[in-house]
């Protein structure tokens, strides 16, 4: 109901098929012109709203695990399908009789948790439970990414980064560009070990593209490369400018 609240539709509305999101999250960072276009659409409506007012913008980046190295595709799908199992016993509990016996071989998982779903389906009225029906569509977008991605051993393009001195992941980066009004302005996408850094004047060029002006940045000590680094008293200045619309030098002088 909250998905349709959001989009517009009335109760009665039939919603849009699953599978829509599930392709959108498996694609949408295939084309990063495709990233950058949405970016530049949500800053443009809201520049014209005026809801972008500011001339401040915030730069920060987040990074995001291999999905290999967490855990096998057997585990993810063991661990779902006995939560449905679990959700769907608290319902009927002859249904215990009627699935398939469970695995002993990691191997044939997939297998089992394709019958396990046919079984589910075939009894619509357990479908029409909340509670039974999320976790099912989980368990089935999880099959079929394991049909498309997950049998892989390793991701080529992943790299290993460092949070901090001591701490490390594998994976990629997503480094952000925000407004003061926390509107995303400019994405990149990087593999885990690039310089936060050296991301800035990309985020800061694709937000200028999308229609923001800048006038300051601000980020932690990643950005703290010389040519980037403002005097205290020009931060101050550009500060009070963007709050008030003028420098208090300029206000003085008024």
């Amino acid at each position: 109901m909250s998905f349709k609240y959001f989009l517009d539709m009335v109760s009665e509305d039939r919603p849009i098929n699953s599978s829509s999101l599930t392709k959108f999250r498996r694609q949408r960072l295939k084309d990063m012109n495709l990233l950058d276009l949405l970016i530049e659409k949500t800053v443009e409506s809201a520049i014209e709203k005026e809801i972008i007012q500011s001339l401040v913008l915030i730069v920060d980046a987040t990074y995001t695990k291999v999905r290999y190295n967490q855990k096998t595709p057997q585990e993810i799908l063991r661990n779902q399908s006995k939560q449905v199992r679990k959700v769907i016993y608290s319902i009927d509990d002859t249904m215990k009789e009627k699935f398939p016996k469970k695995p002993v071989e990691d191997t044939i998982e997939a297998a089992y948790t394709e019958d396990l779903v046919k079984i589910i389906e075939d009894k619509p009225k357990l479908v029409t439970y909340p509670k039974v029906k999320e976790p099912l569509n989980l368990l089935k977008e999880t099959l079929d990414d394991d049909r498309h991605f997950i049998r892989e051993s390793e991701d080529s393009d992943a790299r290993v980064g460092h949070k901090s001195k001591n701490s490390s992941f594998f994976g990629y980066k997503t480094h952000l560009a925000m407004s003061d009004e926390r509107i995303i302005t400019g994405a990149t996408i990087t593999t885990g070990e690039k310089n936060d850094g050296k991301e800035l004047k990309t985020l800061i060029e694709k937000s200028q593209k999308a229609g923001m002006v800048v006038e300051s940045v601000v980020g932690d000590a990643a950005y703290s490369e010389k040519k980037y680094l403002l005097h205290k008293s020009t931060w101050y200045k550009a500060r009070r400018k963007t709050q008030t619309g003028c420098t208090r030098d300029e206000k003085k002088r008024r």
